[in-house]
């Protein structure tokens, strides 16, 4: 991967360019309000960390809570307004700096900035004459409760022709965020990179009485030393049977020789996610059943990368994976009967209950629609995908070879479209049966030196 994409950055002209696209799709005569997320408690008078809300930050950059955008298409390239918190020298030494208005319009290269306080002297009077008004109702109660009392007082206003309709901005801004920039690809592969190393680390940590959480460090220390200080979902490390939840994330299970362990993790950077899989052997080594079901899943999910192709559907993949996976399970003699009626009946998903992947960027299951007008979605340049088939074996089925039974085993990559092909960000991380076991062992021997 070339260093410029390493050190991406959201320049405040991309920024205006994507605000400026948005304000393209709308209605004329519309206004449009995306609010900043808010604090969250985490218990009496702490917070959880601040996290933007995702389509606030894609607009903005700005990373504050109690912050509003208005967007007014028309006029050239239209105003974009932003409603935030003062600078104030007091809050400030407690709780940290304030961009403040003057600076936000600087360094995002927005029309103006108002102090969040104005809001009810300046959004009703922008509200006013307006035909329609873009705003997720339901999403914030509490801005919820004040666009409704603008929208009334503009209704019951003398000569009013009534209170402007209200739609949600969703789909516009899922397709803007669909289709990733050079810069935002520049991110997820940094966010990749870092994830991949953690990944390689919990290997060469991993042996027989260690607990699950110990794996966990591993990778939270890898994240935050190299800058990515939050995870981009819940980190799963499930051992043995904890593998077959799909989201087990109590990490609390001591590992036991013999089994898999399942580790489903991947950091967030400067906004934007990895989600990485990768399934291995506590004790480092493959035993023959789990190298046979191993090398299945390996297949399928080679396999669905394969179909991961410009001008192919969103599903094409998906297909790929349930065949080698269908015809896997028949070779081992864990399904019977014929390949096709066994995928056409769905006995497959006995063992196969998910789809092969999802979108991906801000969010870990990124914004973007999978059909089109009731068909599946092409694939285009721009779009970055997971591709993680699984196999999850009941631990009581006594219809299976015992071998076999209370095995999860899941392997998942980030891959993106571009206009070159298809870049998969997340190699580094080890996923051959050869790799795997050479990084464990080798891994452990660096890591005690």
């Amino acid at each position: 991967m070339s260093s410029n994409k390493k050190s991406a950055a959201i320049s405040k002209t991309e920024y205006s360019l994507r605000r400026t696209r948005l304000m393209d799709e709308l209605a004329p005569g519309s206004l449009a309000i995306v609010s900043s997320a808010g604090e969250q408690p985490r218990s009496r008078d702490t917070f959880f960390p601040f996290r933007q809300d995702s389509d606030f930050l894609y607009l903005t950059g700005f990373d504050e809570p109690e912050a509003l955008l208005v967007l007014v298409p028309g006029r050239a390239q239209g105003e974009t307004l932003l409603f935030c918190r003062e600078c104030d020298a007091e809050k400030e030494m407690w709780d940290g700096p304030r961009l403040g208005p003057e600076r936000a319009v600087q360094r995002f290269g927005l029309s103006d900035a108002f102090p969040i306080g104005d809001l009810d002297d300046i959004l009703p009077g922008l509200l006013d004459g307006r035909e329609r008004i873009y705003f997720p109702m339901g999403r914030y109660a509490h801005l919820d409760r004040r666009i409704r009392c603008y929208l009334q007082n503009i209704s019951e206003a003398p000569g009013s022709n009534g209170a402007p309709e209200v739609v949600d901005l969703d789909y516009q801004l899922r397709e803007l965020r669909l289709f990733k920039s050079s810069n935002e690809l520049g991110l997820m592969t940094r966010a990749a990179d870092i994830s991949a190393a953690a990944h390689c680390r919990a290997m060469a940590r991993c042996q027989p009485g260690l607990y699950e959480y110990q794996l966990e460090a591993a990778l939270l220390h890898t994240f935050v030393d190299a800058g990515a200080r939050e995870t981009a979902y819940p980190t799963i490390v499930g051992s043995g049977r904890n593998a077959l939840v799909m989201h087990y994330c109590s990490n609390k299970a001591q590992m036991n020789d013999g089994d898999l362990v399942l580790v489903d993790a991947g950091c967030e950077y400067r906004g934007y996610v990895a989600d990485i899989t990768r399934t291995y052997p506590v004790n480092g080594r493959f035993s023959g059943a789990q190298k046979a079901l191993y090398e299945i899943v390996l297949a399928a999910q080679l396999a669905a990368v394969e179909r991961v192709r410009v001008g192919n559907h969103w599903d094409d993949p998906h297909t790929a994976s349930v065949e080698v996976i269908a015809q896997g399970l028949v070779d081992l003699g864990l399904l019977n009967g014929d390949v096709q009626d066994l995928i056409e009946s769905g006995a497959y998903q006995r063992f196969y209950m998910h789809r092969v992947g999802h979108w991906l960027g801000m969010d870990v299951h990124d914004v973007g629609d999978y059909r089109v007008h009731g068909a599946w979605r092409q694939l285009e340049p721009g779009m970055v995908m997971t591709v993680e088939p699984g196999i999850y074996i009941p631990a009581d089925d006594e219809r299976i070879a015992g071998e076999f039974r209370g095995m999860g085993i899941r392997i998942e990559d980030d891959v993106a479209l571009t206009g070159e092909g298809v870049e998969i960000l997340s190699a580094a991380a080890p996923k051959s049966v050869e790799d795997i076991e050479y990084a464990m062992r080798h891994g452990r021997d660096l890591l005690t030196r």
